[in-house]
């Protein structure tokens, strides 16, 4: 008779996949005590993650399976066929997207493809490595996550060009639906029972609009164009360009207020996300690589270093006496 410990590791998860799995739940048991610490209502935040990853990331990732476009290797917490930590980065994306441009001047409508942005980069030294952590498990030779696609298909080292833009659109309108269900919650003077409801109705919605026909038609054009042709790297140009140009010309620097310790987690998520990309990247001798997932890191991190300094200016032009 087996022993609870060899019950457990009987298909054991390769070291790497370990290592980063248990760094994202930690990050991501730290975002949930922090929402309950800082939001006013926490109890429809903490909703909104638990829609967000059960309603909506978990049931597309699944889907997406089934339609053969991708898999992943098991993990010890797996949803369906995903594991638990794929839709938890991607929820610790739209919070923290939220909670840093909230502290800006920008209009609501332009968060969506901000956190959009976010995402993309997260996913660009993410994606790359995941591909080429290769093990053989008690199911066969697995990588982390394995994509379907044809060698002619337009990629990125491997990886299909439109998952970028693919992460884009997974945050762009589960914020778009967030901001909906918060504009509700709020008009109704702020219910309990909306507060409650309006996750997961948004995060179905979101969820719909996904799996529509305007998700390909913002990937490839599609019904125009075919899945793998050119036209993925014009909307990965597009996707990249929307938000930058948002920045620029929106942004400019403009903050309501600047950063304190309860903010923390908004750098710290995606510094310690690129800083394990980069450790396993090295350590996994995957060279080929280094340029994206460093690149990706550099971009993403300055940009938060950006509304970093901006919100400390913030806070030192408030403090000067007129």
């Amino acid at each position: 008779m087996m022993t609870f410990l060899e019950y457990i590791f009987i298909d054991p998860t390769p070291i790497p996949w370990l290592v980063q799995d248990l760094i994202v739940l930690l990050l991501s048991l730290a975002l949930i005590l922090t929402i309950i610490r800082r939001e006013e209502h926490p109890t429809p935040r903490l909703l909104e993650v638990v829609a967000f990853v059960f309603i909506y990331a978990s049931v597309y990732e699944n889907a997406a399976g089934v339609m053969r476009l991708y898999s992943f290797g098991r993990s010890y917490l797996m949803i369906g066929s995903v594991p638990a930590t794929v839709p938890m980065i991607e929820a610790m994306v739209l919070v923290t997207g939220f909670w840093l441009l909230d502290k800006t001047a920008l209009p609501n409508w332009t968060k969506p493809p901000i956190i959009g942005l976010l995402g993309m980069l997260q996913d660009f030294s993410l994606d790359p490595l995941a591909i080429r952590q290769v093990f053989e498990t008690s199911s066969g030779i697995s990588a982390r996550w394995n994509w379907v696609i044809q060698t002619s298909d337009a990629n990125i080292l491997g990886v299909p060009v439109f998952n970028f833009p693919g992460w884009m659109l997974i945050m762009f309108y589960g914020a778009l639906c967030l901001l909906i269900g918060r504009w509700w919650f709020k008009k109704s003077g702020y219910k309990p029972l909306v507060g409650y409801l309006y996750p997961f109705i948004t995060m179905f919605v979101a969820l719909l609009l996904m799996i529509s026909p305007l998700s390909s038609f913002l990937l490839w054009l599609g019904p125009i164009f075919l899945k793998g042709s050119w036209i993925e790297w014009v909307m990965l140009g597009f996707h990249l360009l929307l938000p930058t140009a948002l920045l620029i010309v929106i942004w400019r620097g403009k903050m309501k207020t600047g950063f304190d310790k309860q903010d923390i987690l908004i750098f710290l998520i995606p510094l310690l996300l690129h800083l394990s990309d980069i450790v396993f990247s090295f350590t996994g001798g995957f060279t080929e690589i280094l340029w994206i997932v460093i690149l990706a890191s550099a971009i993403h991190l300055g940009l938060l270093a950006c509304f970093f300094l901006q919100g400390k200016r913030r806070i030192k032009t408030t403090a000067e006496p007129c």
